[in-house]
């Protein structure tokens, strides 16, 4: 399949190298030359997992947007959701008809592509999609090798408008037999792993994220009261896909810690994969890391807005973004990518329903 990645990220480099190796033809994508230099001298990225360290070849790595994204069947966007609005404007023109758009995860992103796109004067028939975390556990070392730690055993993908899921999740699951096909796009944002995650370990991990040079949120930073507020925030967002009338599995967060159970997104043991790396003991700089412009700023803040608009209490998630706006001097929910500051909160229901199949 012609597949284009975009973007510089972890997830990039690890989307282009395992697309490749398993034999689709990968236009990669990244607007920084200097950067992506290692990648397009060579040709290829090293990539290690389980399987050991090896060279992977790229079909075509390249620094021209147009050049990648032209007639791709699927179009891959593994990137902080905070890129979503000046990308979706840069591709917004060259999109085409029969195009997918894969956004993990997407953080309802999928509504700001397609409104990108409209508003460029683009009616072509594109489908987004987006899921509920990265295809992949993985770090960059270097300028060209990405280190996997673990595969998503389940992408449940919701798709936007929901009236194309049936070629559209066909279509992806040719690339990650892992693609679980689900309602629609905000049934997929609400999905989303990082805000449950990450905001409560940053933010009850500040004291020591601020004095160390390193901190490993995941490992020392992974406490048994921790651990309990992220499976209450997660209750929140369970409700409200309850409320939404959203089906099961929800995966919730507490799936990923346990030995036995029902499998999490990333499978077995892969919160253990994730420590023995030693990848995720990094400097967080609470002002700055995605942890808070994405996760907190945009995810939570997407997460308490649905809560507000379905009537369902998000106390936590609340409570948290007020926090997150002390520590950073910002209101973040009146900055985040709520349905209000997208235009939707005054939709009802079924008029939501409605949108959500038929798009713009």
């Amino acid at each position: 399949m012609e597949v284009a990645v975009l973007g510089g990220g972890h997830g990039c480099y690890a989307t282009a190298a395992d697309l490749s190796e398993r034999g689709h033809r990968v236009r990669f994508w990244r607007r920084d030359e200097a950067s992506f230099a290692p990648v397009l001298d060579s040709g290829g990225v090293m990539l290690r997992d389980h399987q050991g360290v090896r060279e992977v070849k790229i079909a075509m790595p390249t620094l021209s947007l147009t050049e990648a994204i032209k007639s791709a069947d699927v179009i891959i966007i593994p990137l902080p959701a905070t890129t979503h609005e000046s990308l979706a404007e840069a591709i917004a023109p060259h999109l085409e008809d029969g195009q997918v758009i894969f956004l993990p995860p997407g953080t309802f992103g999928s509504y700001l592509f397609l409104k990108a796109m409209r508003a460029a004067g683009n009616d072509a028939n594109v489908s987004f999609a987006e899921t509920g975390t990265l295809p992949y556990l993985a770090r960059k070392h270097g300028g060209r090798e990405i280190v996997i730690s673990a595969y998503a055993k389940h992408l449940p993908t919701g798709v936007f408008p929901a009236r194309n899921a049936g070629q559209a999740i066909a279509r992806l699951k040719a690339l990650y037999c892992s693609v679980e096909g689900i309602e629609d796009c905000l049934s997929a944002a609400l999905m989303n792993a990082g805000p449950i995650i990450h905001p409560p370990l940053i933010m009850m991990n500040a004291g020591p994220l601020e004095h160390f040079a390193r901190w490993d949120i995941h490992n020392e930073g992974t406490q048994a009261s921790i651990r309990r507020v992220t499976d209450a925030l997660d209750a929140e967002r369970i409700a409200i896909r309850v409320a939404l009338g959203y089906g099961a599995p929800h995966y919730p967060l507490a799936d990923h810690y346990a030995d036995d159970g029902p499998e999490w997104m990333y499978g077995r043991a892969s919160h253990d994969r994730l420590i023995a790396s030693g990848d995720w003991r990094e400097n967080i700089d609470l002002m700055r890391h995605r942890y808070m412009t994405e996760d907190t700023k945009l995810g939570l803040a997407f997460l308490a807005s649905v809560g507000r608009w379905a009537g369902v209490a998000t106390p936590l998630a609340e409570g948290f973004l007020a926090i997150a706006s002390v520590i950073t001097g910002q209101d973040l929910y009146a900055q985040g990518r709520t349905l209000e500051a997208l235009g939707l909160a005054d939709l009802d229901r079924n008029q939501m329903a409605v949108f959500l199949r038929q798009g713009l």
